[in-house]
C-alpha cells in the first residue's frame, strides 16, 4: 500500500477575520492529532466521536490563548459518558506547535444505540484557562444545552462571555486511497468581535432561558451575524474535513464578499505533559502510611496517565514526604 503525502493544512488552525462584517474566526483540520489521541484507548465508536468533536473544539478555541498558557475544556455528565477532558498547551515560543490531549471516562454497560451526544446526560460544560504560576486560573461553567458538544460551546460563549459564536464541524472515519482508515476532523468557528458593553439584560431565548447569539447582537450587528451564518450554512461536510481543499480556498468560497483576511496558521500536535517527576511530585504530599496503602502486592506503586496511557512503576521507599530512599530508582 502506498502512503499519500500529508496535506500541508492538516493538523493546523488558521485564524482569519471578515473585515466587512466585524467577525473573526478559525478553520481547523485535524488528522494525526486525532490518531495520537484515540489510539491510546479502546473507545466505542460513540465515545470516539465525542472525543474527536471535543478535540476539534479545543483546537478552534485554544488558538486564541497566549504563549505558554493552557486551555482546558471539560464536560461533566450524569449520562453513560461521565466526563470528557481536553487540554490545549500553547507553544512556548512563536512558530512552535501547540499540543492537544484528550480522554473520556464512561460506563460501557450504560452506552445506548443512539447518537454520540445521546450518551451525554444532564451536566455542565466548562472552560478553564491557566495563565501560569502566580496567576489565578480562569474558569467559566454553563449547563449542557443543545444536541451536540458544539451547541454546548456556543451556549457557553453566549451565556458566560456574551460573545456570539458559531461552530460548523465535521468528523468521522476517513477512507482515502492509499491510506489506512483513520479519524479526520475539520471545522469553522466564527465569532462576532466583542463590543465595549455586551451585557444582555434578562433571560435568553435558549434552552432553560440561557442566552443565544441572537440575544446579544442587535441592529447592523444582527444583520451581519445572520448573513455570515447563512454563508456558513452552505458548507459541505467534505469541505470542512478538507483532505483536498486548503483552508484558504474554503474561506474564499464561503466568505469572498466579506473581505476575508488570514493570519499565520498555528500547527498542532498530540502531546502530553505527564512524566515520572510529575507523578512523584503529586505523591509528595502523602505520608509513608498513605503510600503503603497505594502499594501493590508486588511492592510497587503504579500510576497510569489517562491521556496518553504512559505507565509508571515506582519504588514506594522513594515516594512521599517521608521517603527513606532517593528517587534514583526510575521504575
Amino acid at each position: 500500500m502506498t502512503t499519500a503525502s500529508k496535506p500541508a493544512w492538516d493538523d493546523t488552525v488558521l485564524p482569519f477575520q471578515l473585515d466587512h462584517s466585524d467577525m473573526r474566526g478559525r478553520v481547523a483540520r485535524l488528522d494525526g492529532v486525532l490518531d495520537g489521541i484515540l489510539k491510546q484507548h479502546d473507545y466505542p465508536p460513540q465515545v470516539e466521536a465525542l472525543v474527536a468533536e471535543m478535540a476539534l473544539l479545543t483546537a478552534l478555541i485554544g488558538q486564541t490563548v497566549k504563549l505558554r498558557w493552557k486551555l482546558s475544556l471539560q464536560v461533566q455528565s450524569k449520562g453513560p459518558v461521565r466526563m470528557i477532558a481536553t487540554d490545549y498547551f500553547a507553544p512556548e515560543t512563536e512558530g512552535q506547535p501547540a499540543r492537544i490531549r484528550a480522554y473520556a471516562s464512561f460506563d460501557r454497560d450504560r452506552l445506548t444505540g443512539g447518537t454520540a451526544f445521546d450518551q451525554v446526560g444532564e451536566g455542565y460544560f466548562a472552560i478553564l484557562i491557566d495563565q501560569g504560576p502566580d496567576m489565578t486560573p480562569y474558569q467559566g461553567i454553563t449547563p449542557l444545552a443543545g444536541q451536540s458538544l458544539a451547541a454546548c460551546a456556543e451556549t457557553y460563549f453566549a451565556q458566560s462571555e456574551q460573545l456570539p459564536t458559531r461552530f460548523s464541524l465535521s468528523f468521522g472515519r476517513a477512507m482515502e486511497p492509499g491510506v489506512a482508515e483513520h479519524w479526520r476532523a475539520g471545522g469553522v468557528m466564527i465569532q462576532h468581535m466583542p463590543k465595549a458593553s455586551p451585557f444582555a439584560q434578562g433571560g435568553g431565548s435558549g434552552e432553560d432561558g440561557l442566552l443565544e447569539a441572537s440575544d446579544i447582537v442587535h441592529g447592523d450587528d444582527s444583520e451581519n451575524w445572520g448573513r455570515v451564518n447563512m454563508l456558513l450554512d452552505t458548507v459541505d461536510e467534505i469541505e470542512l474535513i478538507g483532505p483536498t481543499l486548503p483552508a484558504t480556498d474554503l474561506l474564499v468560497r464561503l466568505f469572498h464578499e466579506e473581505g476575508p483576511r488570514v493570519f499565520d496558521p498555528q500547527p498542532v500536535t498530540f502531546g502530553c505533559t505527564c512524566s515520572e517527576d510529575r507523578v512523584r511530585q503529586s505523591l509528595s504530599i502523602y505520608s509513608a502510611s498513605d503510600i503503603e496503602k497505594m502499594t501493590t502486592d508486588d511492592g510497587r506503586v503504579t500510576a497510569d496517565c489517562q491521556f496518553c496511557g504512559a505507565h509508571y512503576d515506582l519504588d514506594p521507599a522513594t515516594l512521599g514526604f517521608e521517603a527513606t530512599e532517593g528517587s534514583g530508582d526510575r521504575g
